[in-house]
């Protein structure tokens, strides 16, 4: 079987009456109306127009009919393209126009902005959910049979398009497939030691492959269950704690829950694993975390393109400052500039590859080409050690992005807008360490001496991004750093700047 949900199905408990999750207000959601539910939107969006590898964006709050439409995406041979909630509309016309979805599925509050997009893309259906579950989707569904028939498909075809933004400013369209979706998420299954019994607490946004494809994933091919929360809070967590096994988590989760009081071992006591990624935790989050609740956090190393690549052990020692060993099936090799390979603890460039390894950057075909290999492996970007046990330590990544709250940021998308704005000379954005996102967004301007102010600036970024994206500080500066061949040293600018949130 080649589709994804065609495995997810087989793996769901015998009795479908069995429960799927429960939400943090109450409400339980069993597998049958999963299923059944997932049918009747799938029909639904078949019958709207779309046909077997369209794109159906979504751009939606987290619901529990959210994970319904992932499911009926996959089962209708439908390509799932979900969007960070926080996008502003000149960020979605990018999206809209080199995805060219057959259907969008927006919130009630964003309908006006995408019906502006939707005259001129030809997007055939516009459909809404919203939190609550309530909407346009869910309304035509109702009128459609729970019976569907799943679309069979080869595992190389497209799954799910996720887009990164890239150095240069223009978001990259990443193609996952059937295959790179299941062999994933089966790995980390096996890896984590996942069976029915186990319950997740489930908190992070779905947007992405941390909560999609991680999280919900791993439910599916495990038969599992969860606690469902709109995102994450915790007091909350530590509310919900002593009913699940399995919380993941990106590091700002777990600084937080170590600052409230209320977390004890106690409320830990039934949990069996805690998982971070997304970004860098912290060697001092790592051991407070440890002290305070007799629990080692098992951290874990991925990407869009790649999925999860490497894990701590669910058995053995988890070693604080790096992402674990290779998974099964999964070979990470570090080269040199030149592309020879490097010896244990040589800082260098992480190239990975395996059955997760996406295909190819949506229609950017000399992009695609560029980050592989000869031999197949797929440059990450980052840069990384592997030390004599095989336990890969990231030290380093493409030296512009900042990672704040587990999100990618890359700068030149912000200096591009910065720099528009008139009195503006030029700017640079960096990050600075925070500890509560791990890292925040700081931009440095010179100005040519117009009355530019803070407040000014962060209004117009906040007009045209995503609130993550947003600077938390705006500075000025005479002239920007630069070495001999005129580039900018933000560097430099990190290190005068580090202390600016303080």
């Amino acid at each position: 079987m080649s589709n994804l949900f065609s495995n997810f199905q087989e793996n769901f408990p015998d009795d479908l009456d069995s429960e799927f999750l429960v939400t943090s207000k109450g409400r339980q959601v069993s597998y049958l109306e999963l299923n059944d539910a997932s049918a009747r939107i799938a029909n639904c969006l078949l019958e709207s127009g779309a046909s077997p590898g369209d794109r159906i964006t979504v751009q939606v709050e987290k619901s529990v009919e959210s994970i319904f439409l992932y499911l009926a995406c996959l089962r209708s041979g439908l390509v799932y393209h979900p969007l960070n909630t926080a996008y502003k509309s000149s960020e979605l016309s990018f999206f809209i126009e080199n995805a060219e979805p057959t259907i969008v599925v927006c919130s009630t509050e964003a309908i006006d902005i995408y019906k502006s997009i939707a005259s001129k893309e030809g997007i055939k259906a516009l459909l809404t959910l919203d939190s609550d579950g309530s909407g346009t989707l869910m309304q035509e569904a109702a009128r459609f049979s729970s019976n569907c028939e799943t679309k069979q498909c080869k595992g190389s075809e497209t799954a799910a398009l996720l887009y990164s933004s890239g150095t240069t400013g223009q978001p990259k369209g990443i193609v996952l497939s059937h295959d790179n979706l299941l062999k994933n998420g089966e790995t980390l299954v096996n890896t984590w030691g996942f069976s029915s019994s186990d319950r997740l607490l489930h908190m992070l946004p779905i947007y992405h492959v941390h909560g999609l494809f991680v999280g919900l994933n791993t439910i599916f091919l495990s038969g599992a269950s969860m606690i469902w929360c709109e995102g994450f809070n915790a007091d909350e967590a530590i509310e919900h704690l002593p009913d699940c096994t399995v919380m993941m988590g990106v590091p700002t989760y777990y600084t937080r829950l170590l600052s409230n009081s209320k977390l004890k071992k106690e409320c830990c006591s039934n949990m069996r694993l805690f998982i971070s990624g997304s970004a860098p935790l912290l060697k001092e989050t790592f051991d407070n975390f440890q002290d305070k609740t007799g629990h080692t956090i098992l951290e874990r190393y991925g990407m869009t393109e790649t999925g999860m690549n490497t894990s701590n052990p669910l058995n053995g020692e988890r070693r604080a400052g790096t992402v674990g060993l290779p998974l099964s099936g999964v070979t990470v090799r570090v080269v040199d500039e030149s592309g020879e390979g490097m010896a244990n603890y040589e800082t260098g460039d992480l190239q990975i590859k395996g059955p997760n390894v996406f295909s190819g950057y949506w229609r950017m075909p000399d992009k695609s080409a560029e980050d592989f290999t000869d031999d197949g492996f797929f440059n990450t970007g980052d840069k990384g050690t592997i030390d004599s046990d095989g336990y890969v330590s990231i030290v380093g990544r493409e030296k512009d992005m900042i990672i704040t709250g587990g999100l990618n940021v890359y700068p030149k998308e912000i200096e591009l807008i910065i720099d528009e704005i008139h009195g503006v000379k030029e700017s640079a954005v960096v990050g600075v360490a925070d500890s509560d996102f791990g890292e925040a967004v700081i931009a440095v301007i010179v100005s040519d001496g117009s009355t530019l102010n803070e407040e000014k600036i962060t209004s117009i970024c906040k007009a045209q991004l995503a609130n993550f994206k947003v600077p938390k500080r705006i500075c000025f500066i005479e002239d920007l750093p630069r070495n001999a061949m005129g580039k900018i040293q933000k560097n430099l600018l990190r290190e005068r700047f580090k202390t600016e949130l303080d």
